[in-house]
């Protein structure tokens, strides 16, 4: 059901956020420059006019989707950090201060499903929106990386071990006895598979490696044969995913490489410090001169880099209305030289190349660090969110929150700016022709 709508005419004890706050706050203004109602508009089609009970403001729930990636937070912690902060309350809508929580963060959770990728390529756009022209470029430069998925380094022991785990907590659930439970034994295969490193201890080991996949398929089988229909409807992904884990070779393709996140790819980039990562592939597109998101995509399977460009290309065209002219790559891509209209440009030997032409392929490389601070503070590093799903949705909103800390930066060195030629104009040795021009160029700035 669609939230009530508040009375703001309604007078309070306390005085306002507007009185309070700081309005040279970069937080303060980018509350002020965002345009909450297109939200407002385009999420209203998710929910009910009449029936349910009232959910919670849609400004709310974007403002905390978009605090979180801002701040590198999980849903927990930005649900926290609200209750103390009065400019997240003022960025999120609110009034007046509350010191209670906005809301449980398992509602983060459900909203985020709730508006799909669709919903959050709209955030996306909005952040393109609000740096103005920086976002217009045509000339475009494009790379890919992985994004890496919450889970531990797989192993087939790993595996194994939480198959019998998971076979156990199933028959505790279905009240079904099984044959053995097997703690002993795997404590004590446990023990040998540590002494692999010492004298004859790797033979003993590789036997306790077998002994440990015997188990795991004993009890899935146990448990196929145990389980009642409708038991067997409830578990039977789950029983189906084990089989597989058990039955797949070191040489085979679409291999599980987890069990609660069983879509995980494996990637080999060449890294020295990290051979092997495991997540999804994501495309990342930026204008040249400003280095403003204006594409990111996710992809589930292991597909080529230049396979990537045409639809982030084409992502490029639904949120800003232009169409790219040039795009700009590194080695990596070996494709087509023209999509669509747009030109690709790999760098290769060239005679004739000309001075610009070589300075807009020194430029591509600005968007390593880009990646690199995606990764570092806004949760593309490692995403936690579930499915693939989760996986679209994170890259889309770390692509978001860059864009807003891109301006919010550029209004704190824009306020610093100001505060010092306010000093300037205030000193009283200072020539009134010199006033007169600074107040013209502070005039042109903001």
């Amino acid at each position: 059901m669609l939230p009530k709508k508040k009375d703001k005419q309604q007078l309070g004890f306390y005085s306002t956020f507007e009185e309070q706050l700081d309005h040279s706050h970069s937080l303060y203004i980018l509350a002020n420059t965002v345009d909450w109602q297109k939200f407002e508009i385009a999420f209203a089609k998710h929910y009910s006019a009449t029936m349910g009970a009232p959910a919670k403001p849609i400004r709310l729930m974007v403002g905390l989707l978009i605090l979180k990636q801002l701040r590198n937070l999980s849903d927990e912690s930005v649900v926290e950090q609200w209750a103390e902060n009065n400019y997240y309350q003022y960025f999120c809508g609110e009034e007046y201060f509350g010191n209670q929580q906005p809301c449980v963060p398992t509602e983060l959770v459900e909203f985020r499903k709730r508006i799909g990728q669709e919903g959050f390529e709209l955030i996306l756009q909005e952040s393109i929106r609000i740096n103005g022209k920086d976002g217009h470029g045509t000339t475009l430069s494009a790379d890919t990386t992985i994004q890496e998925k919450n889970i531990t380094f797989p192993t087939d022991d790993k595996l194994y071990k939480k198959i019998i785990k998971k076979c156990q907590k199933i028959a505790q659930e279905e009240n079904i006895d099984l044959r053995q439970s097997y703690s002993r034994t795997l404590h004590k295969l446990s023990i040998l598979q540590r002494m692999k490193h010492r004298k004859k201890g790797e033979p003993r080991a590789r036997k306790a490696n077998r002994k440990v996949k015997t188990i795991a398929g004993r009890l899935t089988r146990e448990l196929e044969r145990k389980l009642t229909t409708d038991a067997l409807q409830r578990w039977g992904a789950d029983l189906q995913l084990f089989t597989q884990v058990l039955k797949q070779k070191r040489t085979d393709s679409n291999k599980i490489y987890s069990l609660h996140e069983p879509q995980v790819h494996c990637y080999s980039k060449g890294k020295e410090h990290k051979k092997y990562e495991f997540g999804s592939k994501v495309s990342i597109l930026i204008t040249q001169k400003t280095g403003v998101i204006v594409g990111a995509l996710n992809f589930d399977q292991t597909i080529h880099d230049s396979k990537t460009l045409p639809t982030v290309i084409d992502q490029y065209t639904r949120l800003t209305n232009r169409q790219a002219k040039e795009v700009f790559v590194d080695r990596g891509y070996a494709g087509p030289k023209i999509i669509g209209e747009t030109k690709i440009n790999m760098p290769r030997p060239q005679k004739n190349i000309t001075i610009t032409q070589r300075k807009k392929h020194k430029r591509r490389a600005a968007i390593e660090p880009c990646i690199g601070h995606l990764k570092q503070n806004y949760r593309l590093g490692r995403n936690f969110l579930k499915g693939s799903h989760g996986d679209s949705i994170n890259v889309l909103m770390a692509a978001a929150a860059m864009n807003f800390k891109r301006m919010m930066n550029r209004w704190k060195a824009g306020s610093h700016l100001f505060g010092l030629f306010l000093n300037q104009l205030l000193s009283e040795n200072f020539f009134l022709k010199e006033r007169n021009k600074i107040y013209v160029e502070l005039k042109m700035t903001f």
